[in-house]
């Protein structure tokens, strides 16, 4: 058997919150649109991972998603644009990463990150 895909499902009443975060922030694709249900994602190859954790490193709690980027700064000007607070960074970890925290429209804590 083999995984071929993982997917974070967030209910929600209003589906334009999705639009503004997801695509017009992140960039990503609308890959199917229901109407009721919609998935984003992107045509490039990614890989499928799944974390556990008792918490999130330097001290902070797990986030919900981890969304690496290949342009951090971008992602972190996108977010200011809006004024979407920054919840924790941006800081580069000891373990490799540059990252900061926000709330998507959904109130789930997203970690946005490039490894450096």
């Amino acid at each position: 058997m083999k995984v071929r895909r993982i997917v974070s499902n967030t209910e929600t009443s209003d589906l334009s919150k999705a639009v503004a975060f997801y695509r017009e922030i992140l960039g990503l694709d609308l890959l199917m649109d229901h109407g009721w249900f919609q998935t984003y994602g992107s045509d490039e190859r990614m890989t499928v991972q799944v974390s556990f954790g008792s918490e999130g490193g330097s001290g902070t709690p797990v986030p919900d998603l981890s969304i690496e980027v290949d342009d951090l700064e971008a992602a972190l000007t996108r977010v200011k644009k809006v004024d979407i607070p920054i919840e924790y960074g941006p800081v580069s970890e000891a373990w490799g990463v540059r990252r900061f925290y926000v709330r998507d429209p959904f109130g789930k804590l997203i970690n946005i990150l490039q490894h450096e």
